[in-house]
C-alpha cells in the first residue's frame, strides 16, 4: 500500500504542478524536483480526451508494475527515464531557440561575474575573468587574419586555463576547436590535424619540439602555427600570448557567430574506436548540451565545487568544464592527476564533487593510509570504469561518498547511469528505458567479430547472464554523427536490419551482460582496441609504429589481463628481420620517442611467424589467451623496464613479481 501511495503521490505532484512543466530547462529546476516527470510528456501530442485516457492508462500501468515487481529500484528506474526525457526536451528547446552553452556562460557572466569559475594552482579566475580572457583570445585570432567564421583551430596543449579561454574564444567567433591529445606525435599528430580540417594549430610552449618535428608538413598544408609564448624564434611559428595580451577585451559581437546552430561543430574529440588511427568525433553545439547535462543528471547542484584531473581533450574532462557552466559552479583544474596531492587539493578548494576513471580510484586506494582520509567535503563522485572491489575499498576508506558510474562513448548516442549505487554495475535494464531510448544486448560471434543472426537474418538478444554486444537505435532524436572525413569507419559502426528490415543501430563495440536483477555490467571490448591507463589503445596504430623499428618485420599487438590492474596491458608478438636479433634497447627507444606512454607495449614476444587467417588477418585469440606467462610460453619474452630504459627478459621470477604487484608496469 505504501508503495502504491508513493507512486500516486508522484503522479499527483506531476499532474497538478504546471510550474515545472513550463520551465525552459534543467538549470532552472531544483535538483529535488520530482514533478518534471513522465505522463505529460506522453500527452503533448494528444487531444484532451486522449490525454486523459492516456494519463490514467499510464498511471494504472505504473501502479500495477510497482505492485507486481515490488522492486526497491522501481521508482529510481522511472525517475531515471523521466530525467532523460526531460534532458531530451530541454535540448529540443535549445535547438528551437538556438540557445548554446556559450549563451549560458554569457548569462552567468552577467548574473555572477565575481563567482570563481576556475581554480588552478594558486590562481583564481572568476566568470568575468574568463569572459575577458576569451574575448582577448577571439580578438587575437581575428587580428592575426588567419581565422574566420566556420574555421577549425586545433588545440594542442595539456590541462591549463588557457585551454578553456581558447575554446570559448573560438566559439565566440563562430569557430570549432579540434582537441588534440597532447601525447600524440608525428604520424598521429598529422593525421588528427588532417581529419579535422583545421587551418590553424595552437600548441603549448612545452610541445614546440613535437610541432617542429612535423613543421615541414604543416607548411606544405598551409596550416598556420602558433605557440603559447610571448616570443618564438622558430621560422614559420608565431607567438600567441603577446598578441593576446595586446588585444582588446571588449565583448565579441554576436553577429560573428550568427551562423551557428545546434548542428554546427563546437569541437572535435578524438577516439581510437576499434581499429586504426584516432578518429575525430564531431561534437555539435547540441551535443555539448547532452554532455554537459550528465552532471545535473548525476546529482550535481549549483552549490558544488567540482575537481577535474582528467585531460580536457577527452570528453570526460571536457564535459566537466561545460557541465560546470551549465550548473554555474567552479572547476578545480589540475594539470595532471596526482594521487598524493588529490585529497589535499580537495580540502584546499572545498571540493564537493570529483570526476574519475577507474584507474584514479585504484591509485587513490593504493596510497598510504592517513588519519585525514575522511577529512574532506566530497559527497559525490561521477565517472566510469571503477571495479566493484575498488568501489568497496574506496568508500570504506574515504567515507560514504555517493558514486555515480556512467556509461557512454564520445561518438555514441546512448548513455547509462548507475543511479542505484550497485557496486560494479553500469546501470539497469528496464522496459521503460528501452521503450523511450531503444537499445539491445545481442548475441555476438567473437571469432568472426560480427553479431549472430537467426535464419531470418535478424539479430538475437542474449539471455540473462550471457555477454552480448550493446547496440543502440539510431534515430532523429538519437543521432550518430559519425567520424569526420572517415565514411568507412562511420559505416562500420552502423548495423542495418537488426530486428526488422530498414532499422539502423549503433554498434558500441562493447560486450555487456545483464544479471537476474536487471543490472548491467561491462564484460569486454570487441575489435582491436583495448583500454590501458584510462586510454583507448588502437592495436593497428601501435603495430604500424613497431614495424618501423629496424629489427622488427611484423607485429601483432593486443591487450593482456594483468592481475590487480584496470583494463589490459599492451603486448606485441613480433617477428624479426632476416639475420637480425631483437635489439631491445633500440626498440625501447623507438617506442619511447613515438608512442604515448600508455600505448607502449608492456610485453614483447618474439615469434618465428605470426598466425594469420585465409584473408591475411592476424589471429589474436590464441596469443591473448596465452598471455605473458614464461612458464607456459616457449618463445622469448621481454618486459618494458622503465628503470633500465630497455626491454629486459621476462623470467619466471620477474613474472611472479609482476603478478604479486612488486614490479610496476
Amino acid at each position: 500500500m505504501l508503495y502504491c501511495k508513493s507512486l500516486m503521490q508522484l503522479i499527483w505532484l506531476f499532474t497538478s504542478n504546471t510550474k515545472c512543466f513550463s520551465t525552459f530547462g534543467i538549470s532552472q529546476c531544483s535538483s529535488s524536483c520530482s514533478t518534471c516527470l513522465f505522463i505529460p510528456l506522453l500527452c503533448l501530442q494528444q487531444d484532451s480526451c486522449e490525454k486523459n485516457m492516456l494519463v490514467w492508462t499510464v498511471c494504472a500501468a505504473l501502479i500495477a508494475c510497482g505492485v507486481l515487481l515490488r522492486h526497491s529500484s522501481f521508482l529510481q528506474d522511472v525517475q531515471f527515464v523521466l530525467t532523460k526525457i526531460k534532458v531530451r526536451r530541454f535540448i529540443e528547446k535549445c535547438v528551437q531557440t538556438n540557445y548554446s552553452i556559450l549563451d549560458r556562460f554569457l548569462e552567468l557572466v552577467k548574473t555572477q561575474p565575481h563567482k570563481p569559475f576556475v581554480y588552478f594552482k594558486d590562481e583564481t579566475f572568476t566568470y568575468r575573468d574568463a569572459d575577458i580572457l576569451s574575448n582577448k583570445v577571439a580578438r587575437a585570432f581575428l587580428q592575426a587574419g588567419c581565422v574566420k567564421e566556420g574555421d577549425t583551430v586545433a588545440l594542442f596543449l595539456g590541462n591549463q586555463p588557457m585551454f578553456l579561454w581558447l575554446w570559448l574564444g573560438l566559439v565566440k567567433i563562430g569557430c570549432a576547436g579540434a582537441l588534440l591529445n597532447s601525447n600524440i606525435r608525428s604520424k598521429s599528430l598529422l593525421h588528427c590535424l588532417n581529419c579535422s580540417g583545421a587551418t590553424t594549430l595552437v600548441a603549448a610552449e612545452d610541445l614546440l619540439d613535437a610541432v617542429k618535428e612535423v613543421l615541414p608538413h604543416l607548411h606544405e598544408q598551409q596550416i598556420n602555427v602558433f605557440i603559447l609564448a610571448d616570443r618564438c624564434e622558430v621560422t614559420g611559428v608565431e607567438s600567441f600570448i603577446d598578441k593576446m595580451n595586446q588585444a582588446s577585451s571588449e565583448p565579441i559581437p554576436k553577429e560573428l557567430r550568427s551562423h551557428l546552430t545546434m548542428q554546427s561543430p563546437a569541437a572535435y574529440i578524438y577516439t581510437s574506436g576499434t581499429t586504426g588511427l584516432p578518429k575525430a568525433a564531431l561534437i555539435t553545439q547540441g551535443r555539448v548540451w547532452t554532455m554537459s547535462l550528465l552532471l545535473p543528471s548525476s546529482g550535481v547542484n549549483s552549490k558544488d565545487v567540482i575537481y577535474d584531473t582528467l585531460p580536457l581533450y577527452h570528453s570526460t574532462g571536457f564535459l566537466v568544464f561545460t557541465g560546470a557552466i551549465e550548473r554555474g559552479i567552479p572547476v578545480v583544474l589540475r594539470s595532471k592527476f596526482s594521487a598524493s596531492q588529490f585529497w589535499d587539493d580537495c580540502r584546499k578548494y572545498n571540493v564537493t564533487v570529483i570526476q574519475y576513471i577507474g584507474e584514479i580510484m585504484r591509485y587513490l586506494c593504493n596510497t598510504p593510509q592517513k588519519l585525514s582520509d575522511k577529512n574532506h567535503k566530497v559527497r559525490l563522485a561521477v565517472g566510469n570504469g571503477i571495479r566493484a572491489d575498488v568501489w568497496r575499498d574506496f568508500v570504506r576508506r574515504f567515507g560514504e561518498i555517493q558514486i555515480r558510474e556512467f556509461y557512454g562513448a564520445t561518438e555514441g548516442n546512448f548513455a547509462l547511469l548507475n543511479y542505484s549505487s550497485k557496486m560494479g554495475a553500469l546501470g539497469r535494464h528496464t522496459f521503460l528505458h528501452k521503450m523511450f531510448f531503444p537499445y539491445a544486448v545481442i548475441k555476438y560471434d567473437i571469432d568472426k567479430e560480427e553479431p549472430l543472426r537467426d535464419s531470418s537474418g535478424f539479430c538475437m538478444e542474449v539471455q540473462r547472464g550471457e555477454p552480448g554486444l550493446l547496440v543502440t537505435e539510431i534515430t532523429a532524436k538519437a543521432p550518430f554523427t559519425g567520424y569526420v572525413r572517415d565514411m568507412k569507419q562511420t559505416e562500420k559502426k552502423k548495423l542495418h536490419n537488426v530486428f526488422k528490415k530498414g532499422d539502423l543501430y549503433f554498434n558500441t563495440g562493447d560486450l555487456l551482460r545483464i544479471d537476474e536483477d536487471n543490472f548491467m555490467y561491462f564484460h569486454d571490448r570487441v575489435g582491436d582496441t583495448f583500454r590501458w591507463k584510462g586510454e583507448n589503445v588502437a592495436t593497428t596504430e601501435v603495430a604500424d609504429i613497431l614495424v618501423l623499428a629496424d629489427c622488427v618485420k611484423e607485429a601483432n599487438v593486443y591487450g593482456v589481463k594483468v592481475p590487480g590492474q584496470e583494463g589490459r596491458a599492451g603486448m606485441a608478438a613480433v617477428t624479426l628481420m632476416d639475420g637480425l636479433k631483437f635489439d631491445s634497447t633500440a626498440v625501447f627507444k623507438h617506442a619511447e620517442d613515438i608512442l604515448p606512454s600508455y600505448a607502449r607495449p608492456r610485453f614483447m614476444r618474439i615469434q618465428r611467424s605470426l598466425d594469420i587467417t585465409g584473408t591475411f588477418k592476424l589471429i589474436k585469440t590464441k596469443v591473448v589467451e596465452q598471455g605473458f606467462n614464461p612458464n607456459e610460453i616457449t618463445d622469448p619474452l621481454y618486459f618494458l623496464n622503465e628503470k633500465e630504459k630497455n626491454y629486459t627478459p621476462l623470467t619466471p621470477d620477474v613474472f611472479d613479481s609482476i603478478i604479486a604487484g612488486d614490479v610496476k608496469i
